[in-house]
């Protein structure tokens, strides 16, 4: 998929785990986290590449999902200089629009400050949010390592 100077790809051989973990290691949900947990992330979810031609990756957003009744979306971002001229919409309409991801029961993410794109996509506030449960272990990925047997 084309557009304007950018191009979308699914493509697992296309995806720059490296690039991804530049601008996620210093986002606020998960500061600090390791390449190589995002390199497993990225194997085990469907993921979308921005590239710009000639600089390389310039966004990313993956789905965790079983890609027959749930999803959840993640790690979505376009770097600041790519920022404005609706990259993050088209990435996220396709994503949500690949055959995968067709028919889910729930399809779900969080959010700090991006409600209003994701709102353009169908996504709402939880319809019943008491329902709802987490665990949250903020900054893990700052803590020093644990030795396996601690």
């Amino acid at each position: 998929m084309r557009r304007a100077g950018y191009r979308l790809s699914f493509d697992a051989a296309d995806l720059d785990a490296v690039a991804a973990h530049a601008f996620l290691t210093c986002a606020y949900w998960c500061e600090g986290i390791p390449l190589a947990t995002v390199q497993r992330a990225i194997q085990h979810s469907l993921c979308i590449a921005l590239h710009a031609d000639g600089l390389g990756q310039v966004g990313f957003a993956r789905a965790v999902t079983d890609r027959t009744t749930f999803a959840y979306l993640c790690d979505v971002y376009v770097l600041e200089d790519h920022r404005g001229q609706g990259l993050a919409d088209w990435m996220v309409q396709s994503l949500l629009a690949h055959p995968d991801l067709q028919g889910l029961r729930r399809f779900m993410l969080f959010t700090r400050d991006a409600h209003p794109l994701y709102a353009r996509h169908g996504f709402k506030p939880l319809a019943t949010p008491q329902r709802g449960m987490e665990v949250v272990r903020p900054g893990i990925y700052l803590q020093p390592a644990r030795p396996p047997d601690a």
